[in-house]
């Protein structure tokens, strides 16, 4: 009987070690997304893609990050070509994803109504999902972005305290709620004032005492899947190219000298080569201009 404490010491030890290496790397899930998009994408072969997107989203659950946007695409492709991807219960994943962008989701309504969904019920979830979003952040952040606006770029000294503020806030929420994502905030804060993290987080790059524990934070939120990797490569290059005069992702319009180089450290984080960046971007502002085009007639 007196063994017992050690043992169940040892059992809670054993469960926690489980459940630590259980903990899904998301800089895996990016990769494995850039490889299965340049399927679709460059090799033009989609019904490969369906079978790759199934697998992963198996083993992951879905991100559907801007411009790629794997679990959307996944879902289109998959209907497109008869392929099961689930059906409503994938669909009912989907709207979250979608819920931060406006009226991004209207577009994917009839494969919405296609699977038995109505307009009304996916605006229900919508609605259901900004009603659980985080108040106390959103009026945290709210404040945060219109601080982080004020003097810029003339006001040094008080862009400096700004800035400063900002970064403790941040780091107050990473202590209380983890990453401030849109999945916890959206992208529209009180009043109908928009606040952009992306843009807060370069500007960690001037705060003298906070920028390296933030930078360690914040890969640790990539890893976990709560901050894009593409993010939290603007903020490095932003504090490289002002402090270094270099790059390290290729995205602060520094000079890459070494395109391998900047292809390896982008896969090191699970942001997809310079050249697959490219036909992205150059595919995302087709559509765009589609869209606008189509919006008119």
């Amino acid at each position: 009987m007196k063994n017992f404490p050690l043992i169940n010491c040892c059992i809670a030890f054993v469960t926690l070690l489980l459940l630590s290496s259980c903990k899904k790397n998301y800089i895996t899930y990016y990769n494995k997304v850039n490889d299965i998009d340049s399927t679709y994408r460059l090799a033009n072969n989609p019904k490969l893609a369906i079978k790759e997107y199934r697998d992963l989203f198996d083993e992951y659950e879905p991100k559907n990050q801007e411009r790629i946007q794997e679990y959307a695409t996944y879902i289109t492709l998959a209907d497109q070509y008869n392929k099961d991807f689930g059906g409503k219960e994938s669909l009912y994943k989907l709207i979250p994803l979608m819920a931060p962008y406006n009226n991004e989701y209207k577009k994917y309504l009839p494969i919405f109504n296609k699977y038995g969904i109505d307009n009304q019920s996916v605006e229900q979830e919508i609605a259901q999902w900004k009603k659980n979003l985080n108040k106390q952040l959103i009026d945290s952040f709210t404040i945060a972005f219109t601080r982080d606006q004020a003097g810029r770029p003339e006001d040094t000294a008080l862009i400096r305290k700004n800035v400063e503020k900002n970064a403790k806030l941040f780091m107050w929420a990473f202590k209380e709620y983890g990453f401030p994502s849109v999945q916890k905030i959206g992208l529209i804060g009180n009043n109908g004032n928009g606040f952009y993290i992306p843009t807060m987080l370069t500007h960690m790059n001037e705060s003298k005492d906070h920028y390296p524990y933030i930078k360690e934070k914040l890969l640790e939120y990539v890893k976990s899947g709560d901050l894009s990797p593409h993010d939290y490569a603007l903020m490095d290059d932003a504090y490289m190219g002002i402090h270094k005069k270099s790059t390290v992702y290729g995205f602060n319009f520094i000079q890459v000298k070494d395109s391998a180089q900047i292809n390896r450290n982008r896969k090191s984080i699970g942001i997809p080569s310079m050249k697959h960046s490219f036909k992205i971007r150059k595919d995302y502002y087709k559509n765009l201009k589609q869209n606008d085009t189509h919006n008119l007639q």
